[in-house]
């Protein structure tokens, strides 16, 4: 007699379809946990809410198409099937190379909430902040004056809107700093699960996506202290060759003497060697690799003194060792008057076209976060929106007319490959972003040795189902890492109220990537590693180098599983008025009084983590400014 199916009963909160789909790509793994399971449906519910409309409308349709499906199939959609019976439906669709593409895409935001709900079953670590936060000078949007007056408004407090608010504070000027997102205490991220602060850290829930050839996964931070909130807190200085390719190709006056601003920048983050005590089994993996093939490779060098390894840069640092700009940079800025407004977004930027001279910025104005406007009056406005919303707010002030404004993008291009051990490596213990790998940084290849909270790593577990769950059940064996491309300038930001980023891969980063491929699974090998995890939907697992090559040989970048960072060059500084929107100083071409100081200001790839190339360069354009 054959048992009835098991009905999915849908918790509340989640659709039928979500709760299907979450059934049929992660049931119930082998070792139990009934309790964690039955809520990630809701839970992936909140993650999809979160996400912007297109993204949302996508997985929402890709969960009702697969439900449609199994109804086509069996009569029954996939919450009232049977374990094995979605799985022969998963299956059937896995035989198809662009479905299964397609199941790799709509796993990341299970694997998200899967991740979290085991986290929450096994217990929260509730490390305590190492101490109290600097104090800041913080008011929300609504509780802002309408008409308001300044000698500078700093659109963005990310690194680069810190450091120009910083030094043009300390210059005298009385700024301004306006924040779309909200100020986050260290003591809160230690409260709330990562996947919560996830979706309210990152812009458009961390789903914000570059369409192209590939689409790329392109997360940015949305908060006081922008992105370097939630990046991995790695300080690379910009490498020598770059600044001398800014300088003489470009002509990017503060690439000459950058120097000393990224030295000022180093102290001011207290960048150091990451201590060889909390690198944590993932980060000493890398090493031990890159030791036995004789490659170049070295703890990095952080902005977190007195890191504990709790490995939540990504979503937060919750001890506030991570000297992230809220923590670094705004604080001493508010010391020298600056003013801090939250939940601000800027809707154009105030031009009074009649001075004598030309235009000239007058101010800006501001959609209150609970609605309505204020506008705040000053002569300087600063931009430093970040490379993605920079372009859409000076187009929506009438100043996007240059032709190369939005473009000239580059994203790094990345990838992740992880090994498979026989001891545990429980890659989450430890340091997020532990060992830099340089050998190949010469072919334009960087690779760091990057673990996350479950479920929140860029790289994909094979599988769908039981064999997925599986993978889930043994993560805590698997050693990951990460590798970025340096790449050609081959995207562009498009739009006015809100940013489309087209990027197409190009063929020279194409290759790299799967440079960066083998050279991952190589090290891993290397390093003792039983079979390694390829992140290639058709091939996902090889056991030795030889068949890594050979999968390799069949497959394009597009086949990996691909997503980008530090986003920059979209309102590049340079000589050439027909290639640079700005000056060699930061000024925005064709208006006075708009300076930009933001990654998008960068005239080329800076091959590393660029928040010190970011911070150096704001530092130097807003000196400038007040010489």
């Amino acid at each position: 007699m054959t048992a009835a199916p098991r009905r999915q009963d849908r918790p509340p909160g989640a659709s039928r379809s979500l709760t299907g789909l979450a059934a049929a790509l992660l049931p119930e793994g082998r070792a139990g946990g009934a309790g964690w399971h039955a809520r990630v449906p809701a839970r992936l519910d909140a993650v999809v809410a979160s996400m912007p409309l297109p993204a949302r409308t996508g997985m929402r349709a890709a969960a009702g198409a697969l439900d449609g499906y199994a109804v086509a199939r069996t009569g029954r959609r996939l919450a009232d099937l049977s374990v094995p019976e979605r799985e022969s439906v998963v299956g059937a669709l896995g035989a198809r190379p662009a479905l299964l593409a397609l199941l790799d895409v709509v796993k990341v935001p299970v694997l998200l909430a899967a991740g979290t709900e085991r986290m929450v079953q096994q217990g929260l670590p509730a490390p305590a902040p190492a101490r109290e936060d600097p104090p800041l000078d913080c008011t929300p949007s609504d509780r802002w004056p309408a008409r308001s007056t300044a000698d500078a408004v700093v659109v963005g407090s990310g690194a680069g809107g810190a450091m120009a608010a910083r030094t043009l504070a300390r210059g005298g000027l009385r700024v301004v700093v306006l924040e779309e997102g909200r100020h986050h205490s260290t003591a809160s991220f230690g409260r709330r699960a990562p996947l919560d602060r996830f979706t309210e850290l990152y812009r458009d829930g961390g789903a914000t996506v570059a369409l192209g050839r590939p689409p790329l996964l392109l997360p940015t931070g949305r908060a006081v202290g922008g992105t370097t909130v939630v990046n991995a807190g790695t300080c690379y200085r910009t490498p020598e060759h770059v600044l001398a390719r800014w300088a003489g190709e470009f002509g990017f006056a503060p690439a000459a003497d950058l120097g000393r601003y990224l030295d000022e920048a180093e102290r001011t983050l207290q960048v150091a060697a990451q201590p060889t005590e909390v690198l944590g089994a993932n980060g000493r993996i890398a090493l031990a690799g890159a030791r036995e093939l004789g490659w170049q490779a070295a703890p990095l060098r952080r902005n977190a003194p007195g890191c504990k390894g709790s490995c939540q840069c990504v979503v937060g640092c919750p001890t506030g060792a991570k000297q992230s700009v809220q923590l670094s940079v705004l604080p001493a800025a508010c010391a020298a008057g600056a003013r801090i407004v939250t939940g601000a977004r800027v809707l154009r930027i105030l031009v009074d076209p009649d001075r004598p001279g030309g235009p000239r910025a007058a101010g800006v104005r501001v959609a209150r976060e609970g609605g309505g406007t204020l506008e705040i009056l000053a002569p300087l406005v600063v931009v430093a929106a970040g490379a993605l919303q920079t372009p859409p707010l000076l187009r929506r002030s009438g100043l996007g007319g240059h032709p190369r404004l939005g473009r000239n993008l580059s994203v790094h291009p990345a990838t992740s490959v992880a090994g498979r051990f026989a001891e545990p490596v429980t890659a989450w213990e430890g340091v997020l972003q532990s060992v830099g790998v340089e050998e190949l940084h010469g072919q334009g290849v960087l690779i760091e040795a990057t673990a996350t909270p479950p479920g929140m790593g860029s790289f994909v577990l094979p599988g769908v189902g039981r064999e997925l769950s599986a993978e889930a059940d043994d993560a805590h064996r698997l050693a990951t890492l990460g590798a970025m491309v340096a790449d050609l300038p081959s995207g562009r930001v498009l739009g006015r109220d809100r940013a489309l980023v087209r990027y197409d891969l190009a063929p020279r980063d194409a290759d790299r990537l799967l440079t960066a491929v083998r050279a991952m699974g190589r090290l891993l090998l290397a390093a003792g590693a039983r079979e390694v995890l390829t992140g290639i939907p058709r091939a996902p697992r090889v056991r030795t180098l030889d068949e890594l090559d050979a999968v390799l040989g069949q497959v394009t970048a597009g086949q990996l599983h691909l997503s980008a960072y530090h986003p920059t060059g979209t309102a590049a500084a340079g000589a050439d008025p027909r290639r640079f929107p700005a000056d060699p100083a930061g000024r925005l071409r064709g208006v006075h009084g708009v300076l930009i100081a933001d990654a998008s200001l960068l005239p080329g790839c800076p091959e590393v983590n660029p928040q010190l190339s970011i911070m150096a360069a704001a530092h130097a354009v807003a000196d400038l400014q007040l010489a």
